[in-house]
């Protein structure tokens, strides 16, 4: 619909990167520069980072479209938390070797092999790893590993790594020291400028054949830019609404209410609503107080049950407590009595025998 209406091509504002778009803003301009510069080098590593949506897929893709396919051999990696194992192969199958169902140092040693190969055919090889923020620290060091290889005094290896800026702190750690020393540029994309945003909007715009429809006020341009924080993803999401909204509502030059109408219309969109909660369970019925004082009774009565037993058991046991005494009294009276008759009989037999 949009493209009709504009007579444009194509569109202007995906979001999948492509080299096509390339826009060299300030801060995209230095690192390509550092990139540049790197490859002159042809050792070590360049770490480029950015926030999500700043270009870095972007960038690299762009720089790898103006390099020499028949001098640089490039192999690419997108990093999903790779063990060192299979970085290791991914890497094997970048240089055409089959890396399964071997072991690490036989992999290794492929891998240098294959890199001799390559040099030996007057041709160097990049290593691109992407997300590199992903990486496990055992990944990491295995990188560093490969860039020692060499072949007379020569690197058989350069790796670009391109990361989120955590990547940077991941640097920082003293397990990465010796990563960190053989890390020749670094650069860091930061957000456009505002005083940027036209010129990348009608730059886009121009690559699908913009032929002045539309065109954006500077109060739309400082909203746009306000909004997407100078992020170029977050910006070509929002210019794409907003031509999608011109072409509804036939417009032909933005203004600031008209950005800010799609920012509402996005931002209720992403608005999570809120989970219902389950209805709670009635609470069981109370008894009315009749009943309650029936139960009330009721317990009283088990109560009073309860104490007479116990009164009874007691007596009963005093009883028998009783009687028992009486019984050993007797006992012991007659035992006495009996010792006295045993006593007196004995004395009758010795005088009888004098």
């Amino acid at each position: 619909m949009m493209d009709d209406h504009y007579g444009l091509s194509g569109r202007p504002f995906q979001l999948t990167p492509d080299p096509r778009f390339w826009f060299d803003t300030a801060t995209h301009g230095k690192a390509m520069a550092y990139l540049g510069y790197g490859l002159s080098q042809g050792e070590g590593f360049v770490v480029i980072t950015g926030d999500p949506g700043a270009g870095k897929t972007t960038l690299m893709g762009h720089l790898l479209a103006e390099l020499d396919d028949d001098r640089l051999n490039v192999v690419k990696i997108v990093s999903t938390h790779l063990r060192a194992d299979d970085l290791l192969r991914l890497v094997a199958q970048g240089l055409g070797l089959s890396g399964d169902g071997v072991s690490k140092a036989a992999l290794l040693s492929a891998i240098e092999q294959g890199l001799h190969a390559i040099a030996r055919a007057a041709r160097r090889t990049l290593l691109v790893v992407d997300e590199a923020q992903a990486l496990p620290g055992e990944s990491l060091d295995e990188l560093r590993m490969l860039s020692n290889f060499q072949a007379g005094g020569y690197p058989l290896l350069q790796i670009f790594l391109l990361g989120q800026p955590e990547f940077r702190l991941v640097l920082q750690q003293p397990a990465f020291e010796q990563l960190r020393q053989r890390v020749i540029a670094m650069h860091h994309l930061a957000p456009m400028e505002v005083e940027e945003v036209e010129a990348y909007l009608l730059h886009r715009l121009t690559c699908v054949g913009w032929q002045g429809r539309p065109r954006f006020t500077a109060e739309a341009l400082a909203t746009m830019h306000r909004w997407s924080g100078g992020i170029p993803r977050r910006l070509n999401q929002l210019a794409s609404r907003v031509l999608l909204y011109g072409a509804v509502e036939q417009i032909e030059n933005f203004g600031g209410p008209d950005v800010a109408a799609v920012i509402e219309d996005i931002e209720q969109e992403q608005q999570i609503e809120p989970v219902a909660e389950p209805a709670a369970e009635p609470e069981p019925a109370r008894p009315g107080r009749l009943a309650e004082r029936h139960a009330a009774q009721a317990a009283a009565g088990d109560t009073q049950a309860l104490e007479r037993r116990v009164a009874e058991l007691e007596a009963q046991v005093a009883s028998q407590a009783e009687a028992l005494r009486r019984v050993l009294s007797l006992l012991v009276d007659w035992a006495e009595t009996d010792a006295g008759r045993s006593s007196i009989d004995l004395d009758r037999l010795r005088g009888n025998v004098a």
